[in-house]
């Protein structure tokens, strides 16, 4: 039976893209994945991966990969997509109609997209393999022997229905959406029934982030466990890839040691932590109603996080403060890929539903935002405190009960998301994870910092007439 390791060593198969000694500890790893009998310098090897003593004598059912940046992971992301979709029999096991399907899954379309090149690069260069093909598109291959090979990005309502053959989870450590605040672990506990009726493989691979999420996980519970099924290895980019110049790795640490350190030398990012406890966050939660509509007894006040169009969300929220001190936020909304100006008119309009001739948010284009603003009647008061500092003090009235917060999911899941570094001086920064957004929580803590510097600044809070 072929194994991975001779699709990557046999000239007649795809050993003409790899160079052996170059690849050599990516032959390791996926030679004791598969139970394949190692020699002692393989062993060796095999042991500084993984940290295990002895290599499994029979194939695991999970391999997760902490590998650098640019380490090869997803030319073996391709590779493995290539070996379990051709080189294993799953008719026996389908039913009338049924596929088997390698879904590979990658961080974004553009990860998805390069996975998928080197896919159908290998595919096409060999004539034996390229004869399977019966039907491609852009993000699916079908072959002859009943499989797909698919590409797909991270999201939860995609990855349902699926008799699989293998996962390839490519950069799991940055799966991130706006459906999630945990992305990873749903979208794996959904696909592991799925490959439960062909016993596949489920193989994540990734450069490492912070220290949360399924990666970190499975590296906190196996790496150097002697465990039967689940495989964890942990290497730097060199390692894994030595013909990457030193001076790409050094220039980086230059740059910016703690990140590099995490993209070349697989070291998980130890200043960079969850902002928010998901507890906290939803004790603070009214059930309902998502908007409370404009009471005459009650004095509000408006804070906007402007966007000039395109993904990010032109996003309001109006809030104000009870008897007891207590801030509730009444409504969050967000507009995106829309006129800033037509937004900017809307909301007007709103604020004058809540009596408000004012709002209050950041610099962002300068005196733009604040003369539409004026355009319609409505005063634009520039934040006097950063983004982070907002969040912080937000923060404090969440962990004290004094703040409560709508249930809009999409705000909640922006505030889960947020995140929490540390510089060296031990400033903290707080925000988004990048390619994500969090316009929503930013106005919604927003309101509760202008109040709280209103109550500071007068003698009493703007609570019931």
């Amino acid at each position: 039976m072929i194994s991975s390791r001779d699709l990557m060593t046999d000239k007649k198969l795809l050993g003409s893209h790899f160079d052996a000694d170059s690849w050599n500890a990516w032959l390791v790893l996926l030679a004791g994945f598969e139970g394949l009998e190692l020699d002692d310098d393989e062993l060796e090897l095999w042991q500084l991966l993984t940290g295990r003593e002895t290599a499994p004598s029979v194939p695991a059912d999970e391999l997760w990969l902490v590998i650098g940046r640019r380490g090869g992971k997803s030319f073996i992301s391709a590779l493995l997509a290539v070996f379990e979709a051709c080189f294993r029999d799953h008719v026996s096991k389908l039913s009338v109609g049924e596929v088997a399907t390698v879904l590979v899954i990658s961080a974004d379309r553009k990860q998805a997209r390069t996975v998928f090149r080197y896919v159908t690069g290998f595919l096409h260069s060999n004539p034996m393999l390229e004869a399977l093909i019966t039907r491609e598109d852009k993000e699916s291959i079908e072959l002859s022997n009943r499989c797909v090979i698919e590409i797909g990005t991270a999201s939860f309502r995609s990855t349902r229905g699926y008799t699989l053959a293998a996962v390839i989870a490519d950069e799991i450590a940055f799966w991130r959406n706006e459906e999630s605040a945990n992305p990873d672990r749903e979208i794996i506990n959904a696909l592991r029934p799925a490959l439960a009726t062909l016993n596949g493989k489920l193989i994540a691979l990734s450069s490492p982030y912070s220290r949360r999420g399924e990666l970190w996980e499975h590296y906190r519970r196996y790496h150097a466990q002697e465990h039967p099924s689940i495989i964890v290895a942990k290497a730097p980019s060199k390692l894994m890839n030595p013909t990457l110049p030193d001076r790409i790795i050094e220039q980086a640490k230059e740059r910016d040691l703690a990140a590099a350190m995490a993209e070349y030398e697989a070291e998980f990012r130890n200043d960079i932590e969850s902002f928010i406890d998901a507890d906290i966050l939803y004790r603070a939660t009214r059930s309902e109603p998502e908007i409370i509509p404009a009471m005459s007894r009650c004095r509000y006040v408006a804070f906007v996080d402007p966007a000039g169009g395109g993904a990010d969300g032109f996003a309001l929220a109006i809030g104000h403060r009870e008897p007891s001190g207590k801030v509730i936020i009444d409504l969050v909304t967000e507009r995106t890929r829309t006129n800033p100006a037509s937004v900017t008119e809307e909301y007007a309009r709103l604020l004058w539903q809540y009596d408000l001739k004012t709002v209050t948010g950041d610099r962002y284009a300068g005196q733009w935002v604040s003369n539409e603003f004026q355009r319609h009647g409505v005063d634009y008061i520039f934040a006097e405190k950063n983004r982070s500092e907002i969040y912080l003090d937000a923060l404090a009235m969440l962990n004290s009960g004094q703040l409560e917060l709508p249930p809009n999911e999409k705000m909640l899941r922006q505030f889960q998301n947020l995140e929490r570094r540390t510089s060296r001086g031990g400033r903290d920064t707080i925000d988004h994870p990048p390619g994500l957004h969090d316009d929503l929580a930013n106005a919604a803590a927003g309101i509760a910092v202008t109040l709280s510097e209103y109550q500071q600044a007068t003698a009493a809070p703007p609570i019931s007439l």
